[in-house]
């Protein structure tokens, strides 16, 4: 862990004084990657009746088909389009492969029955023990995994020295990836009225591998009953796609120009 460390904050130094993403002219966004978090034998959180792979397929299914529509330009790529486990090293990996320009991974929450919001992540510290809370139970899906250990260099999902650790790999794109996370966040609450708890930063895996910038966004709390409900209804999971969708077009728009 030591070497990994020493290793990271190399690589850190050299990434952040000679890449500025922001700083880069002739950057586009051509290729998106759209990630559904869950699925297969990790069903994700759940309320009621609701559960959390459902709800973050249908609107990475209807997100995607929505840009595929609207940006004719800009390619898609998904990491699952049904029911099927992915570990979170080869949802990274897609991305990678595929040169995506911008990584969006869908998910719900759960806490407390009265929590209630939207909020989207970006890969960063831990500014507070909620935001640890949410990493840990996001990150635990790799205990499903066979070789974690050796998949992500021996990461214990229950240690929050680990947590913190990865969560410092992304630095290159912090800038880029709040600005769009800070875009979809706006477009919840102006445009559908949702709850905004804002932008944080935390240790997600699935974030952590990929090279570019990234987003986890938390749709609600499905541990809530009126949020539940909001979530499962497909009108509803139309307008929360749309609402990503065009978070995603101003982002495009003002890198690129």
């Amino acid at each position: 862990m030591k070497k990994n460390l020493y290793i990271l904050f190399l690589f850190l130094t050299l990434s952040l004084t000679s890449f500025s993403p922001l700083g880069q002219h002739s950057y586009k966004v051509r290729t998106i990657v759209i990630d559904a978090g869950h699925g297969g034998k990790d069903p994700g959180c759940h309320g009621t009746t609701g559960v959390e792979a459902k709800v973050t397929l249908a609107v990475a299914l209807e997100l995607g088909r929505i840009i595929k529509e609207n940006m004719p330009d800009t390619k898609v790529y998904y990491t699952r389009m049904s029911d099927n486990f992915i570990e979170l090293h080869d949802r990274a990996d897609i991305a990678n492969r595929n040169n995506a320009d911008l990584f969006i991974s869908i998910h719900c929450n759960s806490g407390p029955s009265a929590a209630y919001g939207t909020e989207t992540y970006v890969m960063g510290l831990h500014s507070s023990e909620d935001n640890l809370a949410v990493a840990k139970r996001e990150n635990e899906v790799v205990l499903k995994e066979t070789d974690y250990k050796k998949n992500y260099d021996g990461f214990d999902p229950k240690s929050p020295q680990a947590h913190i650790l990865f969560s410092l790999y992304q630095n290159a794109y912090i800038e880029n990836s709040i600005l769009v996370a800070s875009k979809i966040e706006n477009q919840f609450a102006k445009r559908l009225g949702r709850t905004s708890r804002g932008v944080k930063q935390a240790g997600f895996l699935v974030l952590w591998k990929t090279a570019m910038p990234s987003a986890l966004i938390e749709l609600g709390y499905l541990t809530n009953a009126a949020e539940e409900k909001y979530l499962t209804n497909k009108t509803n999971q139309v307008y929360l796609a749309s609402g990503i969708y065009r978070a995603i077009k101003e982002y495009k728009a003002q890198i690129e120009n």
